[in-house]
């Protein structure tokens, strides 16, 4: 089963994986985290990235993981996981626990601006970051 969907990226050439929402509610009630890439922000000296994760844990509530790095990699190191946090003291990023999907879902996209249109499979953040890098040349 194909649990991928593909859309124009809507600054960028390349095509990007993104999940449909049901998939994206699919995978998040059979416990399949997701992810996504929210943007960077640039500081002079340095990029900050930023991303999010949505876990389904194992009491059946959801969890969204906020999540800021610095900009530590380059076409050969992608792994965006491996990057210094922003804030060291929050080594999974900031937390916020949900009892429902809808709940974690309308927080996501409202506190976070994330998209329902844009998650991808967990370990794909990766390849969002790539597009990203891609984007800068």
């Amino acid at each position: 089963m194909n649990i991928m969907h593909f859309r124009q990226c809507s600054n960028c050439k390349k095509m990007a994986k993104y999940l449909t929402r049901e998939q994206l509610i699919s995978l998040l009630r059979i416990g399949k985290p997701v992810e996504q890439w929210l943007n960077h922000e640039d500081k002079g000296e340095y990029t900050i990235l930023k991303w999010l994760r949505i876990d389904k844990e194992k009491d059946s509530t959801y969890s969204v993981a906020y999540c800021e790095s610095f900009d530590e990699g380059n076409e050969n190191f992608l792994y965006i996981y491996e990057f210094s946090l922003l804030n060291p003291d929050e080594p999974y990023g900031f937390i916020d626990t949900f009892d429902s999907l809808e709940k974690v879902l309308d927080f996501s996209t409202r506190n976070y601006n994330a998209s329902e249109e844009k998650f991808v499979s967990a370990g794909m953040i990766q390849d969002e970051y790539r597009v990203y890098l891609e984007g800068r040349k």
